[in-house]
């Protein structure tokens, strides 16, 4: 799990590598919840999807957004953040430059920005959006949606209630061939407390689907 440094819009971002063994392999790049209510790379979710990935092949960064951590610069409300994952994802992309296969995953605020960069970057095949606050982010700009992947809430989640979400993601058009699925885990609130190995089991189950093979060994 390297450590790395890499060039970001308002200086250096610090972020966790775990490299693909084979050469071609898919990449992921993970977003964590909001950098101003304690939200890190190092967030529970963010490092077990960071496993979740790389035990299926793929090259996965997880980073810090400005001013969290290591990473240089302050928080700005989303724009700055959207540069930081535009960063990272270039700096993955440099480093697998054979790679065929994109994946985001996001956590909350992390889901936001993950979704806005997918609009922006075509070759993202899949994400993975966990406890979207689409009650309190504007997620219309998904229209259509470019890419399948799965939303994940909690039903017990007060911070973005599913009877607020729900409706608002429901309405995201998609294009032919384009699949958005939801997952509700049972008894989860907004941090899924007590229920991330449901969470990660759920992610593991559509992603073995999606990427039709078992998970591999770490």
């Amino acid at each position: 799990m390297p450590e790395v440094i890499f060039p970001g819009p308002d200086g250096r971002i610090e972020g966790r590598y775990h490299p693909a063994k084979e050469k071609g392999s898919p990449v992921a790049l993970l977003l964590h919840p909001h950098p101003q209510l304690g939200g890190t790379m190092n967030n529970q979710i963010v490092y077990k999807l960071y496993y979740t990935f790389a035990n299926r092949g793929f090259a996965v960064l997880r980073f810090n957004f400005r001013g969290v951590g290591r990473s240089q610069g302050s928080f700005d409300y989303g724009q700055g953040e959207l540069s930081d994952a535009a960063a990272a994802l270039d700096w993955l992309q440099a480093n697998n430059a054979d790679s065929r296969k994109c994946w985001i995953a996001g956590v909350s605020f992390g889901c936001w920005i993950g979704m806005q960069l997918l609009m922006r970057r075509p070759e993202i095949d899949g994400f993975i959006s966990i406890a979207p606050m689409a009650n309190r982010f504007d997620f219309s700009f998904l229209a259509p949606c470019p890419s399948s992947g799965l939303f994940v809430h909690g039903d017990e989640d007060r911070v973005a209630p599913v009877a607020e979400v729900m409706p608002i993601i429901e309405k995201v058009k998609t294009q032919k061939g384009i699949k958005i699925e939801h997952a509700i885990i049972e008894g989860a609130n907004h941090f899924f407390e007590n229920r991330v190995d449901e969470l990660i089991e759920t992610v593991e189950t559509y992603l073995d689907r999606r990427l039709g093979v078992s998970s591999a060994a770490a």
